[in-house]
């Protein structure tokens, strides 16, 4: 329902309605929720649809979605029985005074359409408990039922119809952990049959049978991804002659076509979803990890950018994008390339020795970017967190990755392209990111200040950031300062016009080399060949809905994120579990509203909500004792037992 009223709101052709959801759009359009333009369906204008957020005392403010606008003041909830989280469809109040408001006119599902819910029994009676808030599921089920379950038995629920979709697990048992996660969001690993079939039909790369494509399996073009990667989306090459960099994509667009099966699962899926011990790809694994991969020593179709530097400027003189097949000659992980660097490693044949020719210039080259980039972008250093488990699904080590000279390498190449990609349409699919607003800096000031930094404010919001920057350096709280500058940014999305990328300093940018992981830069393919090919249909179809596409994708990437960050913190909850009563370090990493801390000890990454803090500030090292955990909830609760003194 969400995703048909975000299409409703942005223009709904009648080709694009689901045999599923015409019965909505003609229930609506008679109720004159909707006008009719030709053949696109749209919310009338007095008309809004939103979930409901902050009902207080029978008023809340309804979340406008499918637009970036400002929510809307509801005064009188109670009357049509709506709660919070509810998808509801509301008549905006023209000619009021105050805030935009509007009264609802009909409740049409809920926002979360899925949920999780666990037994529990006290007092002799068990309940079926939403998971996340311990309030009753609103799933009847019959005494004789609940009794067959156990304590701790884990539900999928569906809310629009309030039923129980299957049985998860036990809270008991680490392996349910993921379940939990994925059943939120109502993802899934598996493909469907057709999926499959289809995904197993394409054969291997034979290049007679594309004479139009460029061919540059000469060129020594190489991988360099984690040593975990399956999916090679980008390889690269550079001619230092011509000082040209080219940059070969996974042409995932070639096997994966408008309104076929895989690009309706990939539409769905929008991202593949890492966690600690495996993936759930956007793809089948026979495109992901076979077909599509730039693997080493094989033939393999790409859409590649040929970037002209001008090593003086740093600028590029000029780029052209094509259809290729290249035949990568290595595939190196970062470490390799970093002991390269190093000089621990050396080539070991006449493939290698080019390969690590011109990654030693190119090295030099990225280097000049990125330093270029810093000028007008920012370096936040705030480090991802690396989660190791064993087959019980419990942990066995953390650790925090740090960007090394190889992860800049890479980096500075696919921004080259995502940059290119950009620059050659005016409305497509954009990877934005708005200015913060003065609030959130000031905000942002106040806490700083309270830990005894002296803010500045300089003439612009880049030049004041540096010197916040240099002053959390001198304090080593580089990383801790950075991610209170990220907290404070607006979040990065999807837009169907280009706004810039206020973190990076770019004028304009998307997303482009990623397609085997990230469907937005498989419609960026789409959208790039049809303006190559001057194909003015295709491209009026790629861009249809592109609206109502930004946002959904926008959407799925929370979600994706939510689901590695939510399966972490299961994980980290039951180890805490095994040491309540025992003290460890940690970091004091908020003060407000709650008081929370970061561990760092020998497990490094879990956060507590700290119950007792000895009057600890913000970013004090302490050493804290772990009081109590909740497993369903994931939280864990510790009390501060001595402040540490910093080294002067």
């Amino acid at each position: 329902m969400k995703s048909l009223l975000i299409r409703l709101t942005n223009g709904l052709d009648e080709q694009d309605i689901s045999q599923d959801e015409r019965k909505y759009v003609e229930d609506f359009l008679a109720k004159e929720y909707l006008t009719k333009n030709e053949s696109v369906y749209k919310f009338n204008s007095k008309y809004r649809a939103g979930t409901l957020g902050l009902v207080q005392n029978g008023t809340a403010y309804l979340n406008v979605i499918g637009e970036y606008v400002r929510d809307l003041f509801i005064e009188d909830v109670e009357t049509i029985k709506a709660t919070e989280s509810d998808l509801v469809i509301a008549q905006r109040l023209l000619g009021k005074r105050g805030a935009p408001s509007a009264k609802i006119v009909e409740v049409v599902g809920r926002a979360q359409t899925y949920s999780v819910a666990y037994i529990v029994e006290k007092d002799g009676k068990k309940s079926l408990l939403d998971l996340k808030t311990d309030f009753p599921a609103g799933v009847e089920i019959g005494i004789d039922e609940l009794n067959s379950y156990e304590e701790g038995d884990v539900f999928k629920l569906n809310n629009q119809n309030f039923t129980v979709m299957e049985r998860l697990g036990n809270i008991k048992d680490p392996l349910v952990d993921e379940k939990i996660v994925l059943a939120h969001f109502n993802k899934h690993d598996e493909f469907s049959e057709e999926v499959l079939a289809l995904a197993s039909s394409f054969k291997e790369v034979e290049p007679s049978k594309y004479p139009s494509r460029t061919d540059l399996r000469k060129l020594p073009f190489c991988t360099i991804d984690p040593v975990t990667a399956k999916d090679f989306d980008d390889a690269i090459c550079y001619d230092e002659e011509n000082t040209t960099l080219y940059v070969a994509i996974a042409d995932v667009s070639e096997y994966v076509t408008p309104f076929g099966a895989i690009d309706n699962e990939a539409i769905y899926r929008s991202f593949s979803i890492y966690l600690p011990h495996r993936s759930i790809p956007m793809l089948p694994r026979q495109l992901s990890e076979t077909l599509c991969s730039l693997q080493p020593n094989v033939d393999r179709l790409a859409y590649v950018f040929e970037i002209k530097l001008n090593l003086d400027s740093l600028e590029v003189e000029n780029s052209k994008v094509y259809e290729a097949i290249i035949h990568s000659q290595r595939r190196f992980n970062y470490e390799e390339i970093d002991e390269f660097f190093e000089r621990t490693l050396s080539a070991k044949n006449s493939s290698e020795e080019k390969i690590f020719d011109y990654i030693t210039k190119l090295r030099v080259i990225t280097y000049a970017l990125r330093e270029k980039r810093f000028k007008v972008g920012y370096n936040f250093r705030s480090y991802e967190l690396e989660m190791f488990i064993d087959e019980n699904s419990n942990i066995v080590s953390t650790s925090y990755s740090e960007e090394t000279p190889s992860h800049a390498l890479i980096e500075e190449c696919m921004l080259l392209a995502n940059k290119e990609a950009a620059r050659r349409f005016q409305r497509g699919i954009f990877r934005i990111h708005e200015p913060p607003s003065q609030m959130k800096l000031q905000n942002l000031y106040q806490e700083l200040a309270g830990i005894g930094m002296h803010i500045d404010i300089k003439k612009n919001i880049k030049e004041t950031i540096t010197e916040i920057q240099k002053q959390a350096e001198e304090m080593n709280l580089s990383s801790e300062v950075d991610t209170l500058i990220i907290q404070s940014q607006m979040q990065a999305r999807y837009a169907p016009l280009n706004a810039g990328h206020f973190g990076l300093g770019f004028e304009e940018y998307t997303h482009f080399t990623s397609p085997i992981r990230r469907y937005s830069d498989l419609i960026v393919h789409r959208l790039l060949k049809a303006i190559a090919n001057n194909d003015t249909a295709e491209g009026s179809y790629v861009l249809r809905n592109i609206e109502s596409l930004c946002i959904s994708v926008s959407e799925k990437e929370r979600e994706a994120s939510s689901i590695e960050v939510e399966f972490m913190a299961r994980k980290f909850a039951r180890w805490a579990d095994e040491k309540i009563g025992e003290i460890f370090k940690a970091r004091i990493t908020s003060t407000d509203p709650f008081f929370k801390a970061e561990l760092h000890d020998e497990i490094q990454g879990a956060r507590f909500f700290i119950t007792q803090n000895l009057n600890a500030q913000l970013f004090d090292d302490v050493r804290v004792s772990i009081d109590k955990v909740d497993i369903p909830k994931a939280k864990i609760y510790a009390s501060v037992v001595e402040i540490i003194e910093k080294d002067i």
